[in-house]
């Protein structure tokens, strides 16, 4: 996981926030991640790099994201064995065997429920895919 975001935590409201820095989250106003207890949230997050630049491959693409939702979930003391959903939202679900190979890679043996959906697109115009996961620490 080289050159993730730098990962800050705030407690606000009984909960643990994550943010990384990303232009998007005050302008939105939300989190990269929650922790509430035992259950973190991890927001959309696409595969951007840390140059701003996006590989125009949904697979990698994917295993950014996810890199950077690894980050998120460590920050806030969990680990990718915690996650027990994710969602995934494509711009061509054609492309969906190269997401499912990276899935796969990282959750094969912990096999938390999912989703795969095909979208428009997403706000940014050159991300191709954006990841959400749910997270229960045990």
């Amino acid at each position: 996981m080289a050159n993730l975001p730098q990962y800050s935590i705030v407690e606000r409201h009984g909960m643990k926030t994550c943010s990384t820095g990303s232009a998007w989250e005050p302008k939105l106003g939300y989190s990269r991640a929650v922790r509430k207890g035992q259950m973190i949230f991890v927001t959309g997050t696409v595969g951007i790099n840390a140059d701003k630049t996006y590989t125009p491959d949904v697979g990698a693409q994917a295993q950014r994201s996810l890199d950077i939702i690894a980050g998120a979930l460590e920050a806030l003391g969990a680990k990718i064995t915690d996650v027990v959903r994710t969602r995934m939202y494509v711009t061509d679900v054609s492309e969906w065997e190269k997401v499912a190979v990276v899935h796969g890679a990282v959750f094969g043996d912990i096999r938390p429920a999912t989703t795969i959906v095909q979208v428009g697109r997403l706000i940014d115009t050159e991300a191709l895919i954006e990841i959400e996961v749910d997270a229960v620490v045990a």
